[in-house]
């Protein structure tokens, strides 16, 4: 017999840590873009997990993969190469034009190799003192300690102690304010192709090549945190492809396995050596069962041409959502985005928290980011309909909402 809502909601405030806020309502299950709850109610899902859900719920090409191999071999030691995980590092290599690839379980783990990485670098070349990495504000890089302390928002940070030193940052999209930041001390800079917590903000037109240039004058690093963007959210594998710029170093993670924890940094060849057996490492990284998971998710992208469909798909739900800025310009400022990573800027005084509630009560899910910024990153597989049915909530909803006085 099933616990009814109540109850897992009682045990839920009894033994979980409270630190996330959600609301009073249990999941149970999820099909394509929508999930369910205990009492049976239906919800469109315009955030997918935080951009995490690339398939969208219970797709017959993850389920099958998973379940095929926990038949056959779920975990294994990184003592042993694993079939599944060198088949995934073959198709990220040939996917990034990066040769070599490091397996761990999250975006934050994704991003302290490649700190580490970075560090252990120029160390190794005989200068052990180039340890500055260069960030930026409103960026978001993870919740472990190194990966907090390069997250450009001075609230993740408190609490928690001396943050790790050497680590600096500088307005995003300012190349001005990097160059005069960014010298021979420098290990690294990381960058988000587009900003997703910082509220949705796509890279000025230039500004990643500038830091490409940057970064080569000076042999520093170039970080690329695609945790968010990456997997064809943006309608290439990698979001950093639109600015036709190579990185050193990109971090992968959320869609790669679509909901099996999975992260990966993947790098240049020239790194191969750079972090030599002992000096870093992951219990879980890249078993079997995760990576035929993120294998599923791949051959999908191909099979079912995920990425024109979300060219074609984003360009629309853009469009759509910057038509509901302009008919709703007394409480929304604007929409932007790259593929299925999109915002809608409220404007001052209006809270997204009231605009969430309301569309979850009328079965529709998305996420915020930055102060007052409704984000959207649906599943990859979304159809127009789907969004449509999306958007005439969200035109309900913004319709009630009263301008706030200067």
């Amino acid at each position: 017999m099933s616990a009814s809502t109540a109850d897992l909601l009682g045990l839920a405030g009894k033994h979980l840590l409270r630190n996330y806020k959600q609301p009073p309502l249990v999941m149970t299950r999820g099909e394509g873009c929508w999930l369910y709850d205990t009492e049976g109610k239906r919800y469109l899902d315009l955030y997918g997990g935080i951009a995490v859900c690339a398939l969208g719920h219970a797709h017959p090409a993850i389920a099958r993969a998973v379940s095929e191999q926990a038949a056959r071999l779920v975990h294994i030691a990184n003592y042993f190469y694993n079939d599944q995980q060198v088949r995934l590092a073959a198709e990220l290599a040939r996917r990034t034009g990066l040769e070599r690839v490091f397996f761990c379980n999250s975006g934050a783990e994704a991003n302290e190799a490649a700190l580490k990485l970075a560090r252990r670098y120029h160390h190794n070349r005989g200068d052990a003192e180039r340890v500055n990495v260069v960030a930026t504000w409103g960026s978001f890089h993870g919740r472990t300690m190194g990966a907090v302390a390069m997250t450009g928002k001075k609230a993740y940070w408190e609490g928690f102690g001396h943050r790790l030193p050497n680590v600096s940052h500088v307005a995003y999209g300012d190349l001005d304010a990097m160059a005069r930041r960014v010298n021979d001390q420098t290990a690294a800079v990381i960058i988000e192709p587009v900003q997703g917590e910082g509220g949705v903000l796509p890279a000025p037109e230039g500004y990643l090549a500038g830091l490409r240039a940057l970064c080569d004058k000076v042999g520093a690093l170039l970080i690329v945190d695609e945790i968010q963007t990456g997997v064809g959210r943006s309608g290439r594998f990698l979001a950093i492809e639109h600015a036709g710029v190579k990185p050193d170093i990109v971090s992968l993670a959320k869609g790669l396995a679509g909901g099996v924890p999975i992260g990966a940094m993947v790098c240049k060849e020239q790194f191969a050596d750079t972090l030599p057996p002992g000096s870093h490492g992951s219990t879980f990284g890249g078993n079997p069962f995760a990576a035929a998971a993120a294998l599923a998710v791949l051959e999908t992208l191909d099979s079912a041409a995920l990425l024109d469909h979300v060219t074609a798909t984003g360009a629309y739900f853009v469009a759509q959502l910057s038509a509901l800025a302009q008919k709703h310009a007394t409480v929304c400022e604007g929409a932007r985005g790259v593929g299925l990573l999109c915002g809608l800027a409220l404007k001052p005084g209006q809270d997204p928290q009231a605009v969430l509630k309301t569309l979850r009560d009328r079965g529709v899910l998305i996420a915020t980011a930055g102060d007052r910024v409704l984000r959207f990153a649906p599943p990859l597989i979304i159809t127009k309909a789907e969004l449509d049915e999306g958007l005439a909530a969200l035109d309900a909803v913004l319709a009630t909402l009263k301008p706030v006085a200067p």
